[in-house]
């Protein structure tokens, strides 16, 4: 069981580095800044959210 385990979190954690490490193909080369900071767009929305909710408790 433990080597099950071992071997599915070597898995996330080989997955998540080459996700990290990726270079984009030279045709997307001038959209680099906009890929990178995309991840973080539902993370705002969902500060946005608690924003939002907060201004409307406020009422």
């Amino acid at each position: 069981m433990d080597r099950i385990l071992l071997n599915a979190v070597w898995r996330i954690s080989m997955s998540t580095v080459s996700i990290l490490l990726a270079t984009l193909p030279e045709a997307y080369l001038p959209f680099r800044p906009i890929v990178d900071i995309l991840p973080a767009v539902p993370v705002l929305f969902l500060l946005l959210a608690f924003v939002w909710q907060a201004a409307v408790s406020f009422r």
